[in-house]
């Protein structure tokens, strides 16, 4: 779990180290500020993919044919987390993800909530991609997965390079959005 009292205590020496007050007026209670805001942008630090798919499993099945060709296109999901190698926000996060149900469907708000969850954690993009298809596959129990995400990286927007218009974009591709190319066309930005 997080220790929001530990977090307290390292804001305070941050901001000495820095060459503030703590104790100063605007300062003073910045502390707490940071580790509630921590306990809440990093709560999905608390939860393993198991955990988060267990969490967020309701499916339908009761008059879905899946006897017939169906994919579930989910475009556009906002996002951010934050970079495990600098704690630098990524943002303007766009998230699309793809599944071939195979005998039942997840609740489309859980594949929001999915997203969301797996991003609150020190992350890599890449890995975010890895972890909502994981727990997607789990839930739905369909090996044909695709996440596709864009996102900015303050860790490059706003210090070392400082290339304001640079994002990332990541693909992780499963089962048929693998082998057949005009599946993954379905997800593009």
């Amino acid at each position: 779990m997080i220790d929001t009292k530990a977090i307290e205590e390292h804001i305070r020496g941050i901001i000495t180290a820095l060459g503030d007050d703590p104790d100063r007026p605007g300062l003073v209670d910045t502390p707490k500020r940071v580790a509630r805001m921590y306990s809440e942008v990093f709560e999905g630090m608390n939860y393993t993919n198991h955990e988060i798919a267990k969490m967020f499993d309701r499916t339908f099945d009761d008059d879905i044919d899946t006897s017939k060709e169906k994919i579930v296109v989910m475009k556009d999901i906002s996002l951010f987390s934050y970079c495990e190698h600098h704690i630098a926000l990524m943002y303007d996060m766009r998230a699309n993800v793809a599944y071939i149900p195979n005998g039942k469907v997840i609740g489309l708000s859980k594949i929001v909530r999915v997203c969301e969850m797996v991003c609150k954690r020190l992350q890599l993009q890449e890995r975010i991609g890895q972890d909502i298809a994981d727990i997607i596959t789990e839930i739905t129990g369909s090996e044909d997965v695709a996440v596709t995400i864009e996102g900015c990286h303050s860790c490059v927007t706003a210090r070392g390079i400082k290339n304001h218009n640079t994002k990332t974009y990541t693909a992780e591709l499963r089962g048929r959005f693998r082998t057949e190319p005009a599946l993954a066309e379905q997800l593009r930005f």
